[in-house]
């Protein structure tokens, strides 16, 4: 079996290590790369995609990113033809309405608002999986 690959797109060292350690404990082998901007994602997903190889099995996608935000990487990524079939979590600490809204209109397969304590953000990253569609 080839192991699942997660990108995830987020900014903030203290969650991508979180993430990538909580991701790593599951039992589902994986691959987990990183991008640390907007642009850096969708470079990552564009080259990939023109390859046609290595392309995420999920993304999991912060909003508020440095150089292109999570909503225009989303948008990217569901109005590309190579990369709309890719599931794409949102993971944000916005509780706002209308982000969740936002998301919801640019086919976001969830939204996770990032909790502030860390065995709350554990048991919700441990969750992903089953939220992606995936396992």
């Amino acid at each position: 079996m080839n192991p699942l690959h997660i990108l995830l797109v987020e900014d903030n060292e203290g969650d991508i290590l979180l993430t990538t350690e909580t991701l790593e404990e599951t039992n589902l082998s994986k691959k987990i790369s990183i991008a640390r901007d907007g642009l850096e994602a969708i470079t990552l997903l564009d080259s990939s995609s023109f390859n046609n190889q290595d392309l995420p099995d999920l993304v999991l996608l912060d909003i508020n990113l440095p150089k292109i935000n999570g909503f225009a990487v989303l948008e990217h990524i569901k109005n590309a033809n190579t990369l709309s079939h890719i599931p794409v979590i949102i993971l944000t600490t916005s509780s706002s309405p209308a982000d969740k809204i936002m998301a919801n209109e640019l086919k976001a397969s969830n939204y996770l608002i990032k909790p502030a304590e860390i065995e709350d953000f554990v048991i919700a990253i441990s969750k992903i999986e089953s939220l992606g569609n995936l396992g």
